[in-house]
Protein backbone atom coordinates (compact mmCIF):
# COMPACT_ATOMS: atom_id res chain seq x y z
CA UNK A 1 0.00 0.00 0.00
CA UNK A 2 1.30 3.46 -0.89
CA UNK A 3 2.42 5.67 1.96
CA UNK A 4 -0.16 8.07 3.35
CA UNK A 5 0.64 11.62 4.38
CA UNK A 6 0.51 12.64 8.04
CA UNK A 7 -0.88 16.21 7.98
CA UNK A 8 0.93 18.92 10.00
CA UNK A 9 -0.25 19.17 13.61
CA UNK A 10 -1.80 22.15 15.41
CA UNK A 11 -0.13 23.98 18.27
CA UNK A 12 -1.74 25.39 21.43
CA UNK A 13 -3.38 28.69 20.56
CA UNK A 14 -4.29 27.61 17.03
CA UNK A 15 -7.72 27.88 15.43
CA UNK A 16 -9.44 24.54 14.79
CA UNK A 17 -12.65 23.86 12.89
CA UNK A 18 -15.63 22.34 14.71
CA UNK A 19 -18.05 20.87 12.18
CA UNK A 20 -21.17 18.69 12.05
CA UNK A 21 -20.89 16.79 8.75
CA UNK A 22 -23.19 14.15 10.24
CA UNK A 23 -25.89 14.98 12.83
CA UNK A 24 -26.22 18.60 13.98
CA UNK A 25 -26.79 17.61 17.60
CA UNK A 26 -25.28 20.83 19.01
CA UNK A 27 -28.65 22.37 18.06
CA UNK A 28 -30.48 20.00 20.41
CA UNK A 29 -27.91 19.69 23.22
CA UNK A 30 -26.18 23.08 23.37
CA UNK A 31 -25.25 22.61 27.05
CA UNK A 32 -23.21 19.50 26.22
CA UNK A 33 -21.70 21.14 23.16
CA UNK A 34 -20.69 24.29 25.03
CA UNK A 35 -18.95 22.17 27.67
CA UNK A 36 -16.96 20.45 24.91
CA UNK A 37 -15.99 23.80 23.40
CA UNK A 38 -14.94 25.17 26.79
CA UNK A 39 -12.68 22.19 27.41
CA UNK A 40 -11.21 22.54 23.93
CA UNK A 41 -10.26 26.10 24.85
CA UNK A 42 -9.25 25.68 28.48
CA UNK A 43 -7.72 22.20 28.59
CA UNK A 44 -6.22 21.99 25.10
CA UNK A 45 -5.57 25.66 24.42
CA UNK A 46 -7.28 25.61 21.02
CA UNK A 47 -9.68 28.16 19.55
CA UNK A 48 -12.76 26.45 18.07
CA UNK A 49 -14.24 27.94 14.89
CA UNK A 50 -17.83 27.00 14.03
CA UNK A 51 -19.29 26.75 10.54
CA UNK A 52 -22.82 27.58 9.35
CA UNK A 53 -24.20 24.03 9.69
CA UNK A 54 -22.45 23.10 12.96
CA UNK A 55 -25.60 23.80 15.03
CA UNK A 56 -28.22 22.82 12.43
CA UNK A 57 -30.09 19.51 12.45
CA UNK A 58 -30.94 18.13 9.02
CA UNK A 59 -28.79 20.55 7.05
CA UNK A 60 -28.58 19.85 3.32
CA UNK A 61 -25.71 17.41 2.59
CA UNK A 62 -24.27 19.85 0.04
CA UNK A 63 -24.12 22.58 2.69
CA UNK A 64 -22.42 20.27 5.18
CA UNK A 65 -19.89 19.28 2.52
CA UNK A 66 -19.34 22.96 1.74
CA UNK A 67 -18.51 23.64 5.40
CA UNK A 68 -16.12 20.71 5.63
CA UNK A 69 -14.38 21.74 2.41
CA UNK A 70 -14.14 25.33 3.67
CA UNK A 71 -12.54 24.14 6.91
CA UNK A 72 -9.78 22.42 4.96
CA UNK A 73 -9.38 25.38 2.60
CA UNK A 74 -8.92 27.97 5.38
CA UNK A 75 -5.16 28.44 5.95
CA UNK A 76 -5.77 29.68 9.51
CA UNK A 77 -7.38 26.34 10.51
CA UNK A 78 -4.91 23.67 11.63
CA UNK A 79 -7.23 20.75 12.53
CA UNK A 80 -10.85 19.70 12.02
CA UNK A 81 -13.00 18.07 14.73
CA UNK A 82 -16.44 16.55 14.20
CA UNK A 83 -19.02 17.31 16.89
CA UNK A 84 -20.62 13.85 16.87
CA UNK A 85 -21.73 10.97 14.62
CA UNK A 86 -25.09 10.23 13.03
CA UNK A 87 -26.31 8.08 10.16
CA UNK A 88 -26.25 9.95 6.83
CA UNK A 89 -22.70 11.16 6.23
CA UNK A 90 -22.59 8.77 3.28
CA UNK A 91 -24.75 11.37 1.47
CA UNK A 92 -22.27 14.19 2.22
CA UNK A 93 -18.89 12.86 1.04
CA UNK A 94 -19.81 12.87 -2.70
CA UNK A 95 -20.04 16.68 -2.51
CA UNK A 96 -16.59 17.22 -0.98
CA UNK A 97 -14.04 19.03 -3.12
CA UNK A 98 -11.24 16.49 -3.21
CA UNK A 99 -8.77 18.83 -4.88
CA UNK A 100 -9.14 21.27 -1.98
CA UNK A 101 -8.76 18.51 0.60
CA UNK A 102 -5.65 17.08 -1.03
CA UNK A 103 -4.07 20.51 -1.44
CA UNK A 104 -4.67 21.36 2.24
CA UNK A 105 -4.12 18.22 4.36
CA UNK A 106 -5.21 18.64 7.98
CA UNK A 107 -5.78 16.28 10.91
CA UNK A 108 -9.43 15.24 10.99
CA UNK A 109 -10.94 13.77 14.16
CA UNK A 110 -14.20 11.79 14.26
CA UNK A 111 -15.71 8.37 14.83
CA UNK A 112 -18.91 6.37 14.22
CA UNK A 113 -20.64 7.84 11.13
CA UNK A 114 -17.45 9.82 10.52
CA UNK A 115 -16.00 6.55 9.25
CA UNK A 116 -17.30 7.89 5.93
CA UNK A 117 -14.90 10.85 6.09
CA UNK A 118 -12.01 8.83 7.52
CA UNK A 119 -12.29 6.33 4.67
CA UNK A 120 -12.65 9.17 2.14
CA UNK A 121 -9.47 10.89 3.35
CA UNK A 122 -7.67 7.54 3.40
CA UNK A 123 -8.48 7.09 -0.29
CA UNK A 124 -7.08 10.58 -0.91
CA UNK A 125 -3.80 9.54 0.74
CA UNK A 126 -4.28 11.34 4.05
CA UNK A 127 -3.92 10.06 7.62
CA UNK A 128 -6.83 11.05 9.88
CA UNK A 129 -7.85 10.16 13.45
CA UNK A 130 -10.54 7.80 14.73
CA UNK A 131 -12.03 9.48 17.80
CA UNK A 132 -12.31 12.87 19.44
CA UNK A 133 -16.03 13.75 19.50
CA UNK A 134 -16.68 17.28 20.80
CA UNK A 135 -20.02 16.28 22.35
CA UNK A 136 -19.48 12.72 23.51
CA UNK A 137 -15.90 12.87 24.76
CA UNK A 138 -14.93 16.50 25.23
CA UNK A 139 -18.44 17.11 26.61
CA UNK A 140 -18.31 14.10 28.95
CA UNK A 141 -20.25 14.78 32.19
CA UNK A 142 -18.21 15.22 35.32
CA UNK A 143 -14.65 15.38 34.04
CA UNK A 144 -12.74 14.39 30.95
CA UNK A 145 -11.70 10.75 31.19
CA UNK A 146 -7.91 10.88 31.74
CA UNK A 147 -7.16 8.22 29.10
CA UNK A 148 -9.28 10.05 26.52
CA UNK A 149 -7.66 13.37 27.38
CA UNK A 150 -4.09 12.03 27.28
CA UNK A 151 -4.63 10.17 24.01
CA UNK A 152 -6.37 13.13 22.34
CA UNK A 153 -3.66 15.54 23.48
CA UNK A 154 -0.94 13.27 22.11
CA UNK A 155 -2.78 12.83 18.80
CA UNK A 156 -3.48 16.55 18.40
CA UNK A 157 -0.01 17.85 19.20
CA UNK A 158 2.39 14.91 18.86
CA UNK A 159 3.87 12.84 16.07
CA UNK A 160 5.64 10.08 18.02
CA UNK A 161 4.70 6.53 18.92
CA UNK A 162 2.14 6.21 21.71
CA UNK A 163 1.30 3.14 23.77
CA UNK A 164 -2.41 2.51 24.19
CA UNK A 165 -3.49 1.41 27.67
CA UNK A 166 -6.30 -0.87 28.83
CA UNK A 167 -8.82 1.19 30.77
CA UNK A 168 -8.86 0.52 34.53
CA UNK A 169 -12.52 1.58 34.41
CA UNK A 170 -14.89 1.79 31.48
CA UNK A 171 -18.52 2.65 30.81
CA UNK A 172 -21.26 2.32 28.24
CA UNK A 173 -24.21 3.81 30.16
CA UNK A 174 -24.04 7.54 29.39
CA UNK A 175 -25.85 10.27 31.27
CA UNK A 176 -29.06 11.56 29.73
CA UNK A 177 -28.27 14.70 27.73
CA UNK A 178 -31.92 15.75 27.92
CA UNK A 179 -31.24 16.72 31.55
CA UNK A 180 -28.87 19.72 31.71
CA UNK A 181 -28.06 18.80 35.32
CA UNK A 182 -26.52 15.53 34.10
CA UNK A 183 -23.27 17.33 33.30
CA UNK A 184 -22.44 17.59 37.01
CA UNK A 185 -22.35 13.82 37.56
CA UNK A 186 -19.71 11.32 36.56
CA UNK A 187 -21.06 8.54 34.30
CA UNK A 188 -21.49 5.02 35.68
CA UNK A 189 -18.22 3.12 35.30
CA UNK A 190 -17.26 -0.54 35.65
CA UNK A 191 -13.99 -2.31 36.55
CA UNK A 192 -11.67 -2.81 33.59
CA UNK A 193 -11.24 -6.30 32.20
CA UNK A 194 -8.12 -5.73 30.09
CA UNK A 195 -7.63 -6.73 26.50
CA UNK A 196 -8.37 -10.21 25.19
CA UNK A 197 -5.72 -11.57 22.80
CA UNK A 198 -6.24 -14.28 20.24
CA UNK A 199 -4.11 -15.74 17.47
CA UNK A 200 -0.41 -16.34 16.82
CA UNK A 201 2.34 -14.83 18.96
CA UNK A 202 3.90 -12.63 16.28
CA UNK A 203 4.35 -8.89 16.04
CA UNK A 204 2.34 -7.11 13.34
CA UNK A 205 2.99 -3.59 12.12
CA UNK A 206 0.90 -1.91 9.47
CA UNK A 207 -1.27 1.04 8.56
CA UNK A 208 -4.76 1.05 10.01
CA UNK A 209 -8.08 1.00 8.19
CA UNK A 210 -11.67 0.26 9.20
CA UNK A 211 -13.94 2.04 11.68
CA UNK A 212 -17.54 1.49 12.62
CA UNK A 213 -18.57 -1.90 11.24
CA UNK A 214 -22.11 -0.90 10.27
CA UNK A 215 -20.83 2.12 8.33
CA UNK A 216 -18.16 0.01 6.63
CA UNK A 217 -20.96 -2.23 5.42
CA UNK A 218 -22.77 0.79 3.94
CA UNK A 219 -19.56 1.88 2.24
CA UNK A 220 -19.14 -1.55 0.70
CA UNK A 221 -22.71 -1.42 -0.63
CA UNK A 222 -22.03 2.04 -2.11
CA UNK A 223 -18.75 0.79 -3.63
CA UNK A 224 -16.65 3.37 -1.79
CA UNK A 225 -14.03 1.03 -0.35
CA UNK A 226 -10.61 0.74 -1.98
CA UNK A 227 -9.73 -2.50 -3.80
CA UNK A 228 -8.88 -5.32 -1.39
CA UNK A 229 -5.32 -5.65 -2.64
CA UNK A 230 -4.57 -2.00 -1.80
CA UNK A 231 -5.58 -2.62 1.83
CA UNK A 232 -3.61 -5.85 2.29
CA UNK A 233 -1.25 -5.65 5.22
CA UNK A 234 -3.42 -3.17 7.10
CA UNK A 235 -4.38 -3.49 10.76
CA UNK A 236 -8.17 -3.61 10.76
CA UNK A 237 -10.15 -1.46 13.20
CA UNK A 238 -13.74 -2.49 13.90
CA UNK A 239 -16.26 -1.35 16.49
CA UNK A 240 -20.05 -1.40 16.73
CA UNK A 241 -22.53 1.33 17.59
CA UNK A 242 -25.26 2.15 20.08
CA UNK A 243 -27.71 0.36 17.78
CA UNK A 244 -26.35 -2.87 19.32
CA UNK A 245 -26.27 -5.05 16.20
CA UNK A 246 -26.93 -8.73 16.99
CA UNK A 247 -24.01 -11.13 16.81
CA UNK A 248 -25.39 -12.86 13.73
CA UNK A 249 -25.34 -9.54 11.84
CA UNK A 250 -21.81 -8.79 13.05
CA UNK A 251 -20.75 -12.16 11.65
CA UNK A 252 -22.57 -11.58 8.36
CA UNK A 253 -21.04 -8.13 7.87
CA UNK A 254 -17.57 -9.54 8.46
CA UNK A 255 -18.36 -12.49 6.21
CA UNK A 256 -19.17 -10.01 3.45
CA UNK A 257 -15.79 -8.36 3.99
CA UNK A 258 -14.32 -11.84 3.69
CA UNK A 259 -16.13 -12.55 0.43
CA UNK A 260 -14.89 -9.19 -0.87
CA UNK A 261 -11.34 -10.46 -0.29
CA UNK A 262 -10.66 -8.01 2.53
CA UNK A 263 -10.39 -10.11 5.70
CA UNK A 264 -7.69 -12.40 4.30
CA UNK A 265 -5.44 -9.38 3.82
CA UNK A 266 -5.50 -8.17 7.44
CA UNK A 267 -2.71 -9.70 9.56
CA UNK A 268 -4.18 -8.15 12.71
CA UNK A 269 -7.41 -6.57 13.94
CA UNK A 270 -8.23 -4.34 16.88
CA UNK A 271 -11.81 -4.83 18.01
CA UNK A 272 -13.42 -2.08 20.06
CA UNK A 273 -15.16 -2.91 23.30
CA UNK A 274 -18.78 -3.68 22.39
CA UNK A 275 -21.30 -1.14 23.64
CA UNK A 276 -24.04 -3.23 25.23
CA UNK A 277 -26.47 -0.69 26.71
CA UNK A 278 -28.60 2.11 25.35
CA UNK A 279 -31.58 4.08 26.67
CA UNK A 280 -33.95 2.02 24.54
CA UNK A 281 -32.23 -1.27 25.47
CA UNK A 282 -31.19 -1.20 29.12
CA UNK A 283 -29.56 -4.61 29.35
CA UNK A 284 -28.79 -6.07 32.76
CA UNK A 285 -25.14 -6.81 33.65
CA UNK A 286 -25.50 -10.54 32.79
CA UNK A 287 -27.20 -9.61 29.51
CA UNK A 288 -24.44 -7.15 28.70
CA UNK A 289 -21.76 -9.75 29.39
CA UNK A 290 -23.55 -12.26 27.19
CA UNK A 291 -23.94 -9.74 24.38
CA UNK A 292 -20.23 -8.86 24.45
CA UNK A 293 -19.23 -12.53 24.46
CA UNK A 294 -21.54 -13.27 21.52
CA UNK A 295 -19.93 -10.42 19.57
CA UNK A 296 -16.44 -11.77 20.30
CA UNK A 297 -17.56 -15.20 19.12
CA UNK A 298 -19.00 -13.74 15.91
CA UNK A 299 -15.76 -11.91 15.11
CA UNK A 300 -13.68 -14.98 15.95
CA UNK A 301 -15.84 -17.14 13.70
CA UNK A 302 -15.46 -14.83 10.70
CA UNK A 303 -11.69 -14.58 11.10
CA UNK A 304 -11.37 -18.34 11.60
CA UNK A 305 -13.03 -18.78 8.21
CA UNK A 306 -11.22 -16.06 6.25
CA UNK A 307 -8.04 -15.08 8.14
CA UNK A 308 -7.22 -17.81 10.68
CA UNK A 309 -3.66 -16.54 11.22
CA UNK A 310 -4.65 -12.98 12.15
CA UNK A 311 -3.78 -11.53 15.54
CA UNK A 312 -6.98 -10.32 17.23
CA UNK A 313 -7.24 -7.98 20.21
CA UNK A 314 -10.69 -7.56 21.75
CA UNK A 315 -12.07 -4.86 24.06
CA UNK A 316 -9.76 -2.05 22.96
CA UNK A 317 -11.31 1.26 24.06
CA UNK A 318 -11.69 3.13 20.78
CA UNK A 319 -15.35 2.91 19.85
CA UNK A 320 -18.70 3.82 21.40
CA UNK A 321 -17.67 3.18 25.00
CA UNK A 322 -15.90 5.37 27.55
CA UNK A 323 -12.96 6.13 27.51
CA UNK A 324 -12.10 6.60 23.86
CA UNK A 325 -8.51 6.13 22.75
CA UNK A 326 -7.58 7.98 19.57
CA UNK A 327 -6.20 5.80 16.78
CA UNK A 328 -4.58 7.17 13.62
CA UNK A 329 -6.59 6.10 10.56
CA UNK A 330 -4.13 5.16 7.86
CA UNK A 331 -1.30 5.76 10.30
CA UNK A 332 1.00 3.13 11.72
CA UNK A 333 0.05 0.66 14.43
CA UNK A 334 2.18 -2.05 16.04
CA UNK A 335 0.43 -5.02 17.65
CA UNK A 336 2.70 -7.10 19.88
CA UNK A 337 1.10 -10.21 21.46
CA UNK A 338 4.40 -11.17 23.09
CA UNK A 339 4.56 -7.99 25.16
CA UNK A 340 0.76 -7.54 25.22
CA UNK A 341 1.36 -4.08 23.78
CA UNK A 342 -0.43 -1.92 21.19
CA UNK A 343 1.38 1.17 19.93
CA UNK A 344 0.25 3.74 17.38
CA UNK A 345 2.16 6.50 15.65
CA UNK A 346 0.40 9.84 15.79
Amino acid sequence: MAALIYPPKPRPGDRVAVVSPSAGLPAIFPHVYELGLRRLREEFGLQPVEYPTTRIMGADPRERARDLTAAFADPSITAVLATVGGDDLITVTPYLDDEVLQANPKPYFGYSDNTNVLNHLHRLGMVSYHGGSVLVHLGRPGTLHPLTADSLRAALFGSDWYDLSPAPQWGDEPNDWNDPDCLADEPVMFPGTGWHWQGPARVVEGRTWGGNLEVLHWLLAADRVAPAESLHGSVLLIETSEELPPAVEVYRMLRNLGERGLLAGFPAALIGRAKAWEFGRRLTPPEKAAYAQQQRAAVSRAFAEYAPDAVLVFDVDFGHTDPQLIIPYGGLARVDPLARRISVRY
